[in-house]
C-alpha cells in the first residue's frame, strides 16, 4: 500500500493538466492517479478510485467547478483545492467555493514565467499536503454526480525580509494594543468566526492569511460587511487603529512599524518565507520588535510552521500569545509547531480567541 497522497487533477486545459501533473509528480509524497477534462470525466474516475485530494478549475465545459464542488461535498466529502486563473471577476466565485467546502484556493501557474512557476510548485505541493490532512464537513443538502525537472527554491526564514535583532524598538507601555494574527488552511472561516464577534472598539488588528492576491481584497470586503469592526486589505502606510483589521494582501509581505505612538503597516515585496508570501513569521517578528509587550499574538489553523518562531519572538518580547487548539483547527500544523516551541501562553478553542483578544 502506498502512503502517497493520491491526487486527481480536473481542468479543461490539456496544457494545465500536463503542467500540474509534472508539478505533483516531482514531489515524492504525492501521486497523480488521474486527470479529467471536466467534472463528468472526473466522476467516472472517482467511481474507480477515490482520491485524497482533487484539484479543481472553476470554469469548465458541461459542468462548472463550483457546481461539482457542491455535489462532492453534499454526497461524499473529498478535500478539494481550487486552482484558478484568479481574474478579478472570479474572486466572488472563489469565496463561494470556500463556503461550499473547498480547503484552499491557489493561483494557476503562469507557464510563461519560470520563476513564478517554480514558486507555484512549492505552494501547490504544500497546499495539497495540507488539504490531505484537513478535517472535512459534509455540506447540507443532497446531490448526485452523473516536463523537465523543476528546481526547488530554498526555504527562507523571516531573516530574508526583516533581519533579527536584539534591539527592541517598542515603547515600554502604551494605551493601545496591537493584535497580530496568522492563519492558513481553514483560516478563512476561522477568522470570520473570530472577527464577527468582536465589538466595534476592539484593538487594532493585523492579519496574515495565506491566500492568493486579489482574493485577499474580496475576503476583506466580505468580512467588512458582516463584522462590527471595519476590515480592509492592507495598503502600505495604513495606520493600525482601534476598530479596524488590516489583512495582508496576497503575494506581499506585511510588517508592523511604529512612528512615535502611531502603529502602521509596511507592505513590501520579498522572497517566499517559510514557503509563503505573505508570511506570518515576518508579521510576528516585526510586531515583536515594534510593539513588544503592547501586542497580542495569535496563531491559528494551518499547515506547516510559518509563524511558530515569530510567535516565540513575540512572547519573548513580552507580548501575550495564544494558539488555536487541535479540536477546532482544520489543520493542526502551525499551532502545533508554535506549542512545541513553547511560544503559546494559552492553547484555546476558536470560540475563546475573541475573549483572549479583549481581556488585556
Amino acid at each position: 500500500m502506498s502512503n502517497k497522497i493520491k491526487v486527481l487533477i480536473v481542468d479543461d486545459s490539456a496544457v494545465v493538466r500536463q503542467a500540474l501533473n509534472a508539478v505533483f509528480s516531482s514531489d515524492k509524497e504525492i501521486e497523480v492517479i488521474g486527470t479529467a477534462a471536466d467534472p463528468y470525466y472526473a466522476a467516472q474516475k472517482i467511481q474507480k478510485e477515490i482520491p485524497d485530494v482533487i484539484t479543481l478549475d472553476i470554469e469548465m465545459p458541461r459542468m462548472d467547478g463550483l457546481t461539482f464542488l457542491k455535489k462532492i461535498m453534499q454526497q461524499h466529502p473529498i478535500a478539494v483545492v481550487i486552482i484558478s486563473s484568479l481574474t478579478a471577476s472570479g474572486t466572488e466565485t472563489g469565496m463561494k467555493a470556500l463556503e461550499f467546502g473547498a480547503v484552499d484556493i491557489i493561483t494557476k501557474p503562469q507557464l510563461s514565467s519560470r520563476e513564478f512557476f517554480e514558486e507555484s510548485r512549492i505552494r501547490l505541493c504544500d497546499v495539497v499536503k495540507a488539504a490531505a490532512k484537513a478535517k472535512l464537513k459534509k455540506l447540507k443538502g443532497s446531490a448526485s454526480i452523473v516536463s523537465s525537472p523543476i528546481k526547488v527554491e530554498p526555504k527562507y526564514s523571516a531573516d530574508a525580509v526583516i533581519p533579527k535583532t536584539t534591539v527592541n524598538q517598542a515603547m515600554l507601555k502604551t494605551t493601545e494594543i496591537v493584535v497580530a494574527i496568522g492563519a492558513s488552511t481553514g483560516g478563512t472561516e476561522a477568522l470570520k468566526e473570530l472577527l464577527e464577534v468582536l465589538p466595534a472598539d476592539s484593538p487594532g488588528i493585523v492579519i496574515v492569511q495565506h491566500m492568493p492576491e486579489m482574493f485577499t481584497r474580496s475576503f476583506a470586503q466580505r468580512l467588512n460587511e458582516i463584522c462590527n469592526i471595519s476590515v480592509k486589505e492592507a495598503e502600505n502606510g495604513d495606520t493600525v487603529i482601534r476598530g479596524r483589521a488590516l489583512i495582508a494582501p496576497g503575494n506581499k509581505h506585511t510588517l508592523l512599524k511604529r512612528s512615535g505612538a502611531r502603529y502602521y503597516v509596511e507592505v513590501k515585496d520579498g522572497p517566499l518565507v517559510n514557503r509563503h508570501r505573505p508570511s506570518v513569521d515576518v508579521l510576528f517578528r516585526s510586531t515583536a520588535r515594534y510593539a513588544g509587550k503592547n501586542a497580542v499574538g495569535i496563531i491559528m489553523t494551518g499547515m506547516g510552521a510559518d509563524g511558530a518562531k515569530g510567535l516565540l519572538e513575540m512572547k519573548e518580547a513580552g507580548a501575550k500569545t495564544a494558539a488555536q487548539d487541535e479540536k477546532t483547527c482544520v489543520v493542526f500544523g502551525m499551532p502545533k509547531e508554535a506549542i512545541k516551541l513553547g511560544a503559546a501562553q494559552k492553547i484555546l478553542p476558536l470560540q475563546q480567541l475573541a475573549g483572549f483578544v479583549l481581556n488585556r
